[in-house]
């Protein structure tokens, strides 16, 4: 019998599988569709030995001591500051906007305080700020929106950003200094050894057994179980009752190329008429030295794996009746991003994951204890870790 079923091995199901094995003593098994843990952001060494995201770029950074230092415990640190290009016009410029990209973009040479003038008028009045389009014509005008914004969230989201929900394009500050760091947060840093070690080392216990390649309807009925917590997507939980939640997925294309640096920064935008939204060079995220270089393009698509919630009125509606039934339902806990249908930064996820667990385990004002003791991977996981594709074990 184990305490609890665990639904998928990324950020959210990981964190809880080790806060309750190590921390509570509880019996743990968690099961994932994919063949490796660490979902989304998962990485692996390509077949030129160069260490990729599998999924696109996962940049660590956050505001949270407490996430930063509960993490750190499974890695070292890579202190790593995020640098983006938005090819625009024919140049590639800072993004997001600062002092160095208007200078650049227009020939001028501005201080700040005249920045700050610039953007006051060229920027359009708006009573009401409630779209995407909204927030950053407000901000710095028609001509910058329709530059920097406007193609790239109609690729991202297939839909103009007139008719999204303010959020997306919020998370996007503009700034009138030369700080060209995309995030500004008091911890940045990557996992040294990469996101799947890490992952590794959080699952490293005794107390958890992990099944890959399973859909957890093929076993529900036959592992007995006291409590499930569910990190996959929240309408499929409930056989889409009320109908499905949209999201916006991605296809990746992974190239490698036979040169050691491809472009000046980890990512460049482009926010204009290439199918593509965005090209991430790893060795800049992970620190790589190799006389190749791996890059990735990004390509939205409205059907494949859920990647983003699709931030509009009405599937707030649609998800607030999905989430009334999830509080309705004894002995599941829903976490993580599809589970919530919300836009989660990686450390909002442990954020959340660490509070389920506090609240779980009747402490919901506990501080963070220390880690305890871990022991070796059994080898059928260790297997699975390193590509296997058998399911797992859960004996013993």
């Amino acid at each position: 019998m184990f305490d609890y079923l665990i639904v998928g091995a990324g950020f959210a199901g990981s964190v809880l599988a080790e806060r309750l094995a190590s921390y509570s003593n509880k019996k743990v098994l968690v099961i994932d569709k994919r063949p490796h843990i660490g979902g989304n952001a998962y990485d692996h060494y390509n077949e030129d030995g160069i260490l990729v995201h599998k999924y696109g770029p996962h940049i660590f950074h956050t505001n949270s001591k407490e996430v930063f230092e509960y993490l750190g415990q499974f890695t070292e640190w890579r202190s790593y500051e995020h640098r983006v290009l938005a090819s625009v016009d024919g140049q590639q410029v800072p993004m997001p906007i600062n002092l160095d990209t208007i200078n650049q973009l227009y020939g001028l040479n501005l201080t700040s305080f005249e920045l700050d003038k610039f953007f006051e008028s060229v920027a359009e009045k708006v009573d009401v700020v409630r779209t995407s389009e909204d927030v950053v014509v407000s901000k710095v005008g028609r001509e910058l929106y329709e530059k920097f914004f406007k193609h790239y969230t109609r690729k991202q989201w297939g839909m103009d950003p007139s008719e999204l929900d303010k959020s997306v394009t919020s998370r996007v500050p503009t700034r009138t200094n030369r700080d060209d760091r995309y995030f500004t947060d008091t911890y940045q840093a990557m996992p040294l050894h990469g996101f799947t070690k890490m992952f590794e080392k959080m699952m490293d216990h005794p107390n958890i057994k992990i099944m890959l390649n399973t859909d957890y309807h093929e076993i529900i009925d036959f592992i007995p179980y006291k409590e499930m917590i569910f990190t996959g997507p929240v309408d499929e939980y409930f056989d889409f009752k009320f109908g499905k939640l949209p999201y916006r997925s991605l296809e990746f294309k992974h190239e490698t190329l036979n040169k050691e640096v491809f472009q000046p920064v980890a990512v460049v935008n482009y926010p204009n008429d290439h199918l593509y939204t965005r090209i991430t060079e790893f060795k800049y995220l992970t620190g790589q030295q190799h006389q190749k270089t791996s890059v990735v393009y990004e390509f939205p698509r409205a059907e494949g794996d859920p990647y983003y919630p699709v931030p509009r009125p009405e599937n707030a509606e649609l998800y607030n009746q999905y989430k009334k039934l999830a509080e309705a339902t004894p002995n599941v806990h829903f976490v993580g991003r599809l589970a919530t249908y919300k836009y989660y930064n990686m450390d909002q996820v442990v954020a959340q994951a660490l509070t389920l667990h506090k609240k779980l385990m009747g402490n919901p004002k506990e501080e963070l204890p220390e880690l305890g003791g871990v022991s070796g991977i059994p080898q059928e996981v260790r297997q699975a870790l390193n590509g296997s594709s058998t399911k797992l074990s859960t004996n013993g």
